[in-house]
């Protein structure tokens, strides 16, 4: 008997497992070859000394996401899932993080930690808002209840901005300085993956994911493959 019942609870225990992969790899920056000297050395002149252009090298704040709302590979849940919170604190007069990716349905609070006042608004169309001027310990908060990209500023200092990007499944990582990401729980099944930056056009690759392990995928983002002028 006592073997029956321990045979049922494997099988049980077995039943239970949810198969799902792992997507991993790395994602970076590249400019066109030349790209270092852009200009002919003319950056170097006055007229253009202060003009800003990009160090690929040093561009930080990936974000690699599965395309599109849960549907084929894992049956949606019959009940919305409970609210999400995340933060982006005001320190230092910058929004800290940068840039933070959530799922559709996140309520994302907006804590003042510095003394003196601050304004927390976007007019981007997936999410228009103002939160008003506030300062410490005054926190607000917003639901991101649409998918898209959000551009955050402050009325008061120009140099606050964020993005907060808002993805249609919870299958997504932020890359670390060195460029790695890693996306788990994913159900198997064909996918699109794609690699973001706010600054760079996006790239993305069909990709399988194997019901247990891990499929690697890397991205370079930036002007490598541009057409010559």
């Amino acid at each position: 008997m006592k073997r029956i019942v321990a045979s049922l609870i494997l099988m049980l225990a077995g039943c239970a497992v949810v198969h799902a992969g792992t997507i991993t790899g790395t994602v970076r920056a590249r400019g066109k070859e030349g790209d270092g000297d852009a200009g002919g050395g003319k950056y170097d002149s006055r007229k253009f000394k202060f003009v800003e252009r990009v160090e690929f090298a040093e561009l930080k704040d990936f974000v690699v996401h599965v395309v599109g709302p849960p549907g084929t590979n894992a049956a949606p849940p019959e009940k919305p899932a409970q609210v999400v919170t995340r933060k982006v604190s005001q320190k230092g007069a910058a929004f800290t993080p940068h840039v933070l990716p959530i799922v559709v349905g996140t309520t994302v609070e907006w804590p003042n930690n510095d003394d003196i006042f601050h304004n927390v608004f976007s007019i981007s169309e997936s999410k228009e808002f103002d939160l008003d001027i506030y300062k410490h310990p005054e926190t607000k908060s917003v639901t991101f209840d649409k998918p898209g990209r959000v551009d955050v500023f402050c009325s008061i200092h120009k140099s606050m901005n964020c993005v907060v990007l808002v993805l249609e499944n919870p299958w997504f990582a932020a890359a670390d300085a060195q460029g790695r990401y890693s996306i788990t729980n994913v159900p198997p099944g064909k996918y699109k993956l794609k690699a973001w930056h706010e600054r760079l056009p996006s790239r993305a690759q069909e990709i399988v994911v194997p019901a247990d392990g891990e499929v690697r995928v890397d991205f370079t983002l930036g002007l490598a493959d541009a057409p010559k002028p």
